[in-house]
């Protein structure tokens, strides 16, 4: 009964987030990118800049613990404190997160949605007087429902919960994992619709054999990107830690600053949005081939920089749909070397995009069954599992063996904890925590 309640409420949450998110989007950065004349570049750059300002102060006096993605700090209640995650941070989260990227941060919100549910669920746990085992279990549930819900994905929630959270194969707790997962998905589609985030206008195969050796070479392009992403990510985030030249809650004024700076640099170069928020409607057009080579590569690269800063910098949301972004565009650009190099159909553009999205998710947050069931489920196509399965492999392989540490864990180590592997220990034998969070 529980999971059943967990899995509405958080189905429920994720979607409310999400048009809240659209609705902030639409008052704000939409509105200060198409301001008349030359205004947009001032307001483009002020409006996400004042809201990196108003994130900081909440996170400085109010609510310090829905910094970040959610994902680390969902990990590491899992882990050490039986799963606790408490409603002041996903209350937070929820509220922060629509307030950060709807100004224009370069940040999804998908990682946010993963610790609102899960606060809810924990929440269910304790008022329910449940043991610690299962409310760690709870907790695992609410992660699931969080992920369904947010990309319209289940089964894809369901492996990431295992890969990411739970870390094993734990039986006892994937049917309550399932269900919750199943549950958020109809209560998603059942109020956005039921379709897939990109509507994909062709159904994309393998086509001639040769592009596999595109593909192979777009899995290890897609690691060199990943590691230069994370190692970015963690390097201006270590830096951020050690400015003291202003106070701290100023720091996400300035990443929403540089953030507001790359998207007006994208517009007036490329004439393309997509750097602010998660860059769905910009990345749809590369899954269809429709952006030039040139314009793929430098949102690429703008992307980068941007999700860098506003992350780095102390902000609120994850970096999932930025990663997707990233991926698309770089994929896109491979799909027209491959064109011009073996004189394929430039239809296979889109082709190489879909895969590089998969591809570069992989190598960044390291979840190699999740990177190719996401892409499924998001698109609705199952044309192209053999790519798919080359290039996120071997994407994968190599940012893990270039960096032996998964980027979340990376964070949670430059914040001084490090999660125990194996088997998560209990909070009595924990001797490690983050700052402003105590177990129950």
């Amino acid at each position: 009964m529980l999971t059943i309640l967990s899995g509405c409420l958080c189905g429920l949450a994720a979607v409310s987030f999400h048009i809240g998110i659209d609705k902030a989007e639409t008052l704000l950065i939409n509105r200060a990118l198409v301001a008349p004349r030359f205004t947009w570049i001032f307001w483009s750059i002020l409006t996400p800049a004042l809201g990196g300002l108003a994130i900081g102060l909440a996170l400085h006096y109010w609510v310090p613990g829905a910094v970040g993605s959610g994902i680390p700090q969902v990990k590491f209640a899992y882990a050490r404190h039986s799963g606790y995650v408490p409603l002041r941070d996903a209350a937070g989260k929820f509220i922060l997160g629509i307030v950060q990227i709807g100004s224009g941060a370069s940040l999804g919100r998908e990682g946010p949605t993963v610790q609102i549910c899960a606060g809810i669920s924990s929440l269910l746990a304790r008022v329910s007087f449940l043991s610690r085992q299962s409310q760690r279990r709870m907790t695992s549930i609410g992660v699931a429902a969080g992920i369904a819900a947010a990309f319209n994905a289940p089964i894809a929630a369901v492996t990431f919960t295992l890969e990411e959270i739970i870390g094993d194969l734990d039986q006892t707790m994937l049917s309550g994992v399932i269900v919750a997962a199943a549950i958020a998905a109809v209560v998603e589609r059942g109020i956005l619709g039921q379709h897939p985030v990109f509507a994909m206008l062709r159904t994309y195969t393998l086509g001639p054999a040769s592009s596999l050796v595109s593909y192979a070479i777009l899995g290890v392009l897609a690691a060199i990107v990943s590691v230069g992403f994370t190692d970015s990510l963690l390097g201006l985030r270590g830096w951020f830690k050690r400015f003291t030249r202003v106070p701290k809650w100023v720091h996400p004024a300035i990443g929403g600053a540089l953030t507001g700076t790359l998207a007006v640099a994208g517009i007036a170069w490329l004439k393309q949005d997509g750097i602010t928020g998660g860059g769905y409607r910009t990345l749809a057009l590369a899954l269809t081939g429709s952006l030039p080579a040139k314009v793929l590569i430098g949102l690429c690269l703008l992307k980068v920089a941007a999700t860098v800063c506003s992350y780095s910098s102390g902000g609120v949301g994850g970096i999932f749909a930025p990663v997707l972004f990233i991926g698309g565009m770089l994929g896109g650009a491979v799909g027209y070397v491959d064109v011009a190099v073996f004189h394929h159909s430039t239809d296979s553009i889109g082709a190489f995009a879909l895969v590089g999205m998969g591809a570069v998710f992989a190598g960044s947050i390291r979840a190699p069954m999740t990177s190719v069931l996401i892409i499924f489920e998001m698109t609705g196509g199952y044309g192209l599992i053999l790519p798919l399965m080359i290039a996120n492999m071997s994407a994968f392989a190599l940012a893990r063996h270039w960096r032996k540490v998964p980027v979340y864990e990376a964070l949670l180590s430059q914040d001084g904890v490090v999660l125990p592997h194996g088997k998560p220990v209990t909070p009595e034998k924990a001797e490690l925590e983050l700052p402003g969070e105590v177990p129950p």
